[in-house]
């Protein structure tokens, strides 16, 4: 059924649900970006719990649905015990490497989008302290914020980057309350713009940023509509891209597996200016922003990526 327009598309999102106004809706607007360019359907789940994870891959892979797309790290394993059972069916991960013949697996270079406004932080700044919050200890997670101070630093050597985990697993993901403590915590100690790279749980610190009349900085999905006038920019993931193109190319027959990755070049990842920032984001920041960019696509600057030896240059 594969490779055939027949087949329709599923959509598997992770825990925090497509209404997480971050990475999983992301992935969502993707889905409904094929609907509305296609006129077909999809089929899409919200998972409750981790058990549910290789029953909802193997079901819908029963029911014929190809590709199943599941955006988060945490579907490796299970995808890696599904995908070998249906051969015949094709299946794109996000964020993390499934190296089997029939899955697609889509990175992001997420240190150059973070790096980006890590930079207009440390201009926006009048403190010479800002922080960067996430959900717990991950690569992925260090690689965002290990970004973010590179381009701080860029700009200003001097300035001082708060870095605090919200939990320790998966679940502070969801955790919005402690998301805020953490950053009213960041904010007693000086910063005065707050990244939060956190999912669903980074609305907490958002929030509190907004509170004290502070500026925060949304990630995945342009969050810059949440707080106007308090939202510095978002660090924008496209994930939403992913996830069409996967459908598009199964519909149009021009599948292929392997790794994806998407930087700043491909337009995969990068700062939100819109109606709700731009009055924020004077003419010298924006030069600065469009000079890294230039750099960095150019390859004069290179971002370095945590993942690459679990460190970061600078801290």
């Amino acid at each position: 059924m594969t490779g055939t327009a027949l087949a329709e598309p599923a959509l598997i999102y992770d825990a925090a649900g497509k209404n997480d106004k971050s990475f999983n809706e992301m992935a969502w607007n993707g889905a409904e970006a094929y609907k509305e360019e296609t006129g077909n359907s999809y089929r899409d789940f919200e998972i409750q719990t981790d058990a549910q994870r290789e029953q909802a891959l193997r079901r819908f892979a029963q029911q014929g649905q190809s590709p199943i797309v599941v955006p988060g790290f945490t579907w490796a394993e299970p995808l890696n015990v599904v995908a070998q059972e249906f051969p015949d069916t094709h299946f794109a991960i996000i964020d993390s490497v499934v190296d089997l013949p029939n899955v697609r697996s889509v990175l992001f270079k997420e240190e150059e989008g973070s790096y980006l406004v890590g930079a207009l932080a440390a201009m926006k700044s009048e403190s010479g302290t800002i922080g960067y919050i996430t959900a717990f200890d991950f690569p992925l997670l260090q690689a965002f914020g290990c970004g973010y101070v590179q381009g701080a630093k860029a700009v200003d050597p001097d300035i001082e980057v708060l870095q605090n985990f919200i939990g320790t697993d998966f679940a502070a993901f969801n955790d919005i309350n402690t998301a805020g403590e953490v950053g009213r915590s960041q904010l007693e100690r000086g910063a005065d713009v707050i990244y939060a790279a956190a999912g669903a749980a980074g609305e907490g610190a958002l929030q509190a940023a907004a509170d004290a009349g502070k500026y925060g900085i949304g990630v995945d999905s342009n969050q810059n509509y949440l707080f106007p006038g308090n939202m510095l920019t978002s660090m924008v993931k496209r994930v939403d891209v992913a996830v069409q193109d996967a459908f598009m190319d199964e519909l149009n027959g021009e599948w292929t597996s392997g790794i994806v990755s998407l930087g700043l070049a491909e337009g995969g990842v990068g700062a939100a200016i819109d109606e709700h920032n731009q009055d924020l984001i004077t003419d010298e920041m924006q030069a600065k922003l469009d000079e890294l960019t230039a750099k960095i696509n150019s390859g004069e600057i290179e971002v370095h990526d945590y993942r690459s030896d679990n460190s970061c240059p600078v801290s």
